[in-house]
């Protein structure tokens, strides 16, 4: 099967991608080991982030230049005024919040946090604030960042280009044929179901696999020490929480950042990521919570934490290279032969991406319309799990009395 281009990988950048160049007029497939944003984008907590976080120092970095028209482009998509068409993916939050507690390098953060950005703050009286907000300290600013849910985004996309999404199996059922190293000239897959054989031969192979970035371009003859990973510890809280979407800050970092939604049982479950994600790489699960239940209290004054359940879990940042292992300022592409490998660095920079790689790709020369029915047998991912819909998650609920924790299945 001909192709213009191959895409692996099925998080939000290989799922923006696909879209565009599909309404380019390519022919293009992707091809998905495992489920649909699995990993970071299904880990994330769904902000479409502004730069707030980039501008604390008061500087307009790098970082902050390259994010902060991303909200627009976003809201654009969501409201169906621009492709992709995003009407059916779910908003958690039509904003975020950011607050201060009183010590004075969360003031100074506060202060930098609305220096520079294309999406400003505003500040909002006291009966306007989120009831989780009714009692902090100093001023609370609204900020328009819109909050997604991550696997209703995928589900979105996915739907809408189902005929040319695929299943494989990336351990035994593919295989690349070589005219040298990066220059692919044909991908053989046996249908993890069936065994059938599919051949594509694409004019160009894009790789939006995340950590699986470094395996497949080995598979390919290239170097995969070309990626690094950061790690992420992030905490889970559930229970009869207030909703809450927003950022803590503390001097030139956020403090935590906790976004919500509520599961299948009514239960508010808290995403609480930030520097207390940062700082829990080195935790074990219990002893985060535990953190993470204290910098909660502290954050948010009287705040009901007494019937909460608590979990945790990891999730690497998988990105292109930089040479002292710090966090790269935007996307990152590297095109070898006829490959071409991308990393987002964030959900919300996968526009960025898309544009980038789209506009380094031949025009199509495939003249006819795509026809999708050699692959009409083949399986389809489904979209990952929500961190906290994991059927084999464990949950702690942490008595005052005592730290041994009381386990509870999903």
């Amino acid at each position: 099967m001909r192709l213009d281009s191959v895409i692996f990988g099925g998080g939000a950048a290989g799922l923006w991608l696909l879209d565009r160049l599909s309404r380019d007029g390519h022919h293009v497939v992707l091809l998905e080991s495992g489920a649909l944003g699995a990993g970071q984008t299904i880990a994330s907590q769904g902000i479409i982030h502004g730069g707030m976080k980039y501008s604390l120092s008061g500087l307009l970095t790098r970082s902050a230049i390259s994010i902060r028209e991303m909200p627009a482009v976003w809201r654009d998509a969501l409201l169906g005024h621009a492709t992709p068409n995003l009407t059916r993916t779910r908003l958690r939050s039509d904003c975020c919040y950011l607050w201060q507690t009183d010590s004075f390098s969360s003031r100074v953060g506060m202060l930098g946090a609305r220096i520079g950005l294309q999406v400003k703050s505003e500040s909002i009286e006291n009966n306007e604030r989120p009831a989780a907000l009714a009692d902090v300290f100093g001023t609370v600013a609204k900020l328009p960042e819109q909050v997604i849910c991550p696997a209703s985004f995928m589900a979105d996309l996915a739907n809408q280009y189902r005929d040319r999404i695929l299943k494989i199996d990336a351990k035994s059922g593919l295989k690349f044929k070589l005219g040298s190293p990066g220059e692919v000239e044909s991908i053989r897959l046996t249908s993890p179901v069936d065994g059938s054989k599919l051949e594509l031969q694409p004019r160009q192979v894009i790789f939006t696999a995340g950590a699986g970035n470094a395996k497949l371009r080995e598979m390919v003859g290239l170097s995969g020490a070309v990626m690094q990973r950061r790690s992420l510890h992030m905490v889970l809280a559930r229970g009869a929480l207030p909703v809450l979407n927003g950022h803590c800050v503390d001097g030139a970092k956020t403090r935590v950042t906790i976004t919500s939604d509520v599961d299948d049982e009514g239960r508010t479950v808290y995403q609480i990521g930030g520097q207390l994600a940062e700082d829990g790489v080195k935790l074990e699960p219990l002893a985060l919570a535990e953190r993470a239940r204290a910098e909660l209290a502290d954050v948010l004054p009287n705040l009901d934490l007494a019937d909460v359940e608590w979990s945790t879990y990891r999730v690497d940042r998988a990105e292109g290279a930089t040479g002292n292992g710090s966090r790269p300022d935007t996307i990152q592409v590297l095109c070898a032969g006829n490959v071409t490998t991308g990393w987002p660095t964030k959900l919300v920079l996968a526009p960025i991406l898309s544009q980038e790689i789209a506009s380094r790709a031949s025009s199509p020369y495939v003249s006819a319309e795509f026809d999708s029915t050699p692959l009409a047998s083949w399986p389809r991912p489904e979209v990952a799990s929500l961190p906290w819909e994991e059927s084999d998650r464990v949950w702690w609920a942490l008595p005052e009395a005592s730290f041994a924790p009381v386990r509870r299945a999903a």
